[in-house]
């Protein structure tokens, strides 16, 4: 550094979630002078610059650059427009902006290292190695904490604005979003959304179970729900009602615990329906999560699988052919690797077969039920 220079730290935000300072050098303006400037070197771009050009403040200029959602459309189409302007290239947001495709596609997801959210990035990244195209993952870590809802949508919002192509989103417990490229949701929670997605066929696919079950002579079938705000939960929770009324059996209520797809709360439901004075012969577990929550009370309790309780969950996760678990497969690897395809036409402009694809369900019979 000179002694005509001076440091001065500017806020800048990397492809993290944490604010991360850098140093940018510019010339003291007291010695901005004629007999100072080199007429052939260019002084780097900043985001004051930015800020001055577009007659907002440089705090607004960090907020385009982020995506965030409450600036208005004017005043970013106007710090869009100086940014390509000035071809201020301070981050890698500007850059992308600048850049007519950037051959990279962001996913946003609950948590990452749950079985369910590993098979779809199976799918995912096998459809990623297929294409020239790079993954950018941003997950809000445990899709149960608070605030879950307005961190998806600003992910979606920083990664649609400014750096991908396009946006896959897996799982979502929002339903709308703000995006300014293509966007692909797997596994939905809006019943009818109005944008594309590859959907369970989670009604059809706990008939089967019901079905099933029922066919083995089971009439007193415990439920274990999912978490109460998801599509797919409301579906299997519909199906298991129908499937009860069409074998002329009254629903009890008593039989319903209420779960949210985590093996810790599923202990706790399995044990509520297993202490009753007449416990039920089968449990239908919303997802092979749950199911590995009874799994755990039935042994605790001294109830042996399947000779004094059945068991059926849905998913078909790694861990249900371990334990000879019977489920439904909902194919999650292929419902990922679908999205994938899916969003790279909207990518390439090309139109899509259909706008909401139904991946089929299976049930997958193993060791975990018994005829009584």
């Amino acid at each position: 550094m000179t002694k005509d220079e001076t440091c001065e730290i500017l806020p800048v935000t990397l492809l993290v979630t944490l604010p991360v300072t850098l140093p940018v050098l510019t010339p003291k303006a007291k010695d901005m002078t004629s007999r100072d400037v080199t007429p052939n070197k260019k002084r780097a771009v900043t985001i004051r610059d930015v800020a001055k050009a577009a007659n907002v403040s440089v705090s607004t200029v960090s907020r385009v650059l982020n995506g965030k959602v409450d600036v208005a459309a004017d005043t970013q189409s106007r710090v869009l427009a100086v940014i390509d302007e000035l071809s201020y290239t301070s981050n890698l947001a500007a850059r992308s902006m600048r850049s007519h495709k950037k051959n990279l596609i962001g996913l946003v997801l609950p948590d990452i290292g749950s079985p369910y959210s590993i098979e779809i990035m199976k799918g995912i990244n096998r459809a990623i190695a297929e294409t020239d195209f790079d993954l950018l993952v941003f997950t809000t870590g445990d899709a149960q904490k608070t605030n879950t809802i307005a961190h998806e949508q600003q992910y979606v919002s920083l990664l649609s604005n400014s750096i991908t192509d396009g946006v896959l989103i897996a799982a979502s417990a929002a339903t709308k979003f703000t995006a300014h490229t293509p966007i692909v949701v797997v596994d939905p929670h809006a019943l009818n959304p109005d944008y594309p997605c590859v959907q369970g066929t989670n009604f059809e696919g706990a008939k089967q179970v019901m079905h099933y079950l029922l066919e083995l002579g089971h009439r007193r079938i415990g439920f274990i729900t999912g978490r109460k705000e998801s599509h797919s939960a409301a579906r299997r929770n519909e199906a298991y009602r129908i499937s009860l009324a069409e074998a002329g059996i009254a629903v009890d209520e008593s039989l319903i615990a209420h779960g949210d797809y985590t093996t810790k709360t599923a202990v706790s439901a399995a044990r509520q329906l297993l202490t009753q004075p007449e416990p039920p012969t089968a449990i239908f577990a919303a997802n092979d999560q749950s199911a590995i929550g009874v799994y755990q009370a039935a042994e605790e309790l001294g109830f042996s699988i399947p000779e004094d309780l059945s068991v059926v969950g849905f998913d078909n996760i790694s861990e249900a052919h371990y334990l000879g678990l019977t489920t439904v497969d909902q194919f999650l690897s292929d419902m990922g690797y679908t999205a994938v395809h899916m969003l790279i036409s909207l990518i390439d402009n090309e139109p899509l077969d259909v706008k909401i694809y139904k991946m089929p369900a299976e049930l997958i019979i193993r060791k975990s039920c018994r005829r009584i």
